[in-house]
């Protein structure tokens, strides 16, 4: 697995058109905290007892094949890359984790947003 940070992933989005940008978060984030410009939803984890999602590979597989680029994004990096490495076993050979995410790491203050992220970095994102 490949890691990128947002403005590598920005400008790899841009020269690989046939990559699929896919946010891991929660439904709930997805929605109300924002989201990079053309993310599909595919949660990692989700629900009122944040469970796995059983349908993650499949879903994953619909939207992007297996031969096509896949780019995970979720909050940190964290969950994207848990879900990538699942990507991964299951037979996906180009998969890209974006390190610090869609918020970024915390700062001294345990606020996100502040130090690194596709927001952080001023990346085209949207809010539903």
């Amino acid at each position: 697995m490949k890691h990128l940070t947002p403005k590598e992933t920005f400008d790899f989005l841009n020269t690989h058109k046939d990559a699929v940008l896919i946010d891991c978060r929660s439904e709930f984030e997805f929605l109300f905290v924002g989201h990079p410009v053309g993310a599909i939803l595919i949660p990692w984890y989700d629900g009122i007892d944040w469970d796995l999602n059983p349908h993650f590979i499949g879903e994953v597989r619909m939207a992007a094949s297996h031969d096509r680029p896949v780019i995970l994004i979720c909050r940190s990096g964290n969950r994207s890359r848990e879900a990538g490495k699942a990507l991964e076993e299951a037979g996906f050979a180009h998969v890209c984790n974006v390190l610090h995410g869609f918020e970024g790491e915390l700062d001294d203050q345990h606020r996100r947003g502040t130090v690194s992220g596709w927001r952080f970095d001023g990346l085209p994102w949207e809010q539903c």
